[in-house]
């Protein structure tokens, strides 16, 4: 017996407890969140299915690809415009109940696109009913992502995050691809949206039967001042505006999957069979991360880890610029996606962790906003400067523009390069912001 084994009188030491086995699948047994879980697969699928189903009819309808921009403008300006109002809602009223009625509105939304699409009534109905879409996701989203850390402990609530993250790369890849098949099986949209309807109706009883555990409310008067109190929250906490900014720019200056088409058939020369593998490719990187950081203990080095990982994000679209290798792009386009995951992860857990719980749907809004406008305005900034020095020029120096970002968060926000574990991350003061 060695010394380090003994007691000071010679007797044995009692010996130490093995550490506890990390256990991916114990967030999985929890049968609330597995509900949740369940609910949030069948909405994404079918919010990817519609997807496909409406750009497919409208253009199939107008051959017009104005019309085809006004879709994402009808489903985005509601998001934009409503998501701190709705985080405002959030942190005040039954987070369930509004959860659930976000659900129904686009419940709805299905019901009325398969009708105007089964009667073929005037497209600008399609628009409407997209905008009530919207107004869905507007009001889902920050309540959506509050919900979460009610519904599990907090020393589950990574893995929890993890798994979600998981789910929502399993939808990016089978909801375009089962709405597709249901499209060419039907040669019409409107079983799509059907489909879609049932998917949300179940979504809808299995988020109706969700057990939240009881949480404080804000019950200060509505003002200009708690309205925002969200935003000034998070312009006040170092960690979260710097991962924020850090994932907005990312995805603003790193949009090169908004150039697909042009590398698949000018560039690379894969024609559309080729295409669909380079916009599945991200998504099987995200989807593999996402597995293996659900299998790993918690992330120790949190910092330095959503660091690199978004350097390695802005590495690979540099690569992935330079390359007239289908097999390169494709691995390039692969890793792009596991380090996006990893940044998503980390940033979503940082925002839950660091929100007190009266303030977490306005935070959430802001992080809503935040993921928005930079997919939705990362494809418009890829367009214009592909259009001034070309598509290569364009994702190699959107790549290059991430590695600067990288490089100037991590020298404004020191803070963000000493963080260390997740699971010791302790909620903000909010007192300066409210």
């Amino acid at each position: 017996m060695t010394e380090a084994s003994q007691n000071h009188d010679g007797s044995a030491l009692d010996p130490e407890p093995p550490p506890a086995r990390h256990d991916p699948y114990q967030v999985l047994r929890d049968g609330n969140f597995a509900r949740f879980l369940t609910a949030a697969l069948l909405l994404r699928i079918g919010a990817q299915m519609q997807t496909i189903a409406v750009g497919w009819e409208i253009y199939e309808r107008t051959r017009s690809a104005l019309a085809l921009g006004m879709v994402g403008l009808a489903q985005v300006a509601p998001v934009l415009l409503l998501a701190i109002p709705s985080g405002h809602l959030s942190d005040r009223h039954d987070r369930k109940m509004l959860f659930v009625a976000s659900n129904v509105l686009m419940l709805i939304a299905a019901v009325g696109l398969a009708v105007v699409s089964a009667y073929e009534a005037p497209v600008d109905w399609i628009y409407v009913l997209l905008v009530i879409t919207g107004i869905g996701q507007a009001l889902n989203r920050p309540t959506r992502w509050a919900i979460q850390p009610m519904l599990v402990p907090r020393d589950l609530l990574l893995s929890a995050i993890t798994w979600s993250s998981s789910v929502g790369q399993i939808a990016s890849v089978g909801g375009p691809a089962l709405g597709g098949f249901v499209i060419a099986a039907t040669a019409k949209a409107t079983a799509c949206y059907s489909l879609n309807a049932v998917f949300l109706a179940f979504a809808v009883a299995l988020n109706a039967s969700l057990r939240i555990r009881p949480t404080v409310r804000d019950a200060s008067p509505v003002t200009l001042q708690t309205l925002l109190a969200g935003l000034r929250f998070v312009l006040k906490t170092d960690l979260l505006l710097a991962t924020m900014t850090l994932d907005m720019v990312a995805v603003l200056l790193g949009g090169a999957t908004a150039l697909l088409p042009i590398y698949a058939r000018d560039i690379l020369k894969v024609g559309p069979e080729g295409l669909g593998w380079l916009r599945a490719a991200p998504s099987v990187g995200s989807f593999a991360t996402a597995l293996a950081l659900a299998h790993r203990k918690p992330i120790q080095r949190a910092g330095p880890v959503i660091l690199w990982s978004v350097a390695g994000f802005g590495a690979a679209t540099i690569v992935f610029g330079l390359s007239r290798n289908f097999h390169v792009s494709l691995a390039a386009l692969v890793f792009l996606g596991a380090c996006d995951n990893v940044s998503v992860v980390v940033r979503q857990t940082l925002s839950q962790m660091l929100s007190p719980d009266d303030m977490r749907g306005r935070v959430s809004a802001i992080n809503t906003i935040f993921v928005s406008s930079s997919n939705e305005l990362g494809e418009f900034e890829s367009g214009v400067v592909a259009r001034l020095v070309g598509a290569v020029g364009a994702v190699v120096l959107g790549g290059v523009g991430t590695l600067v970002t990288v490089v100037g968060i991590a020298l404004i926000w020191p803070n963000l390069r000493k963080l260390g574990s997740l699971q010791d991350v302790a909620p903000a003061n909010p007192d300066s912001t409210n």
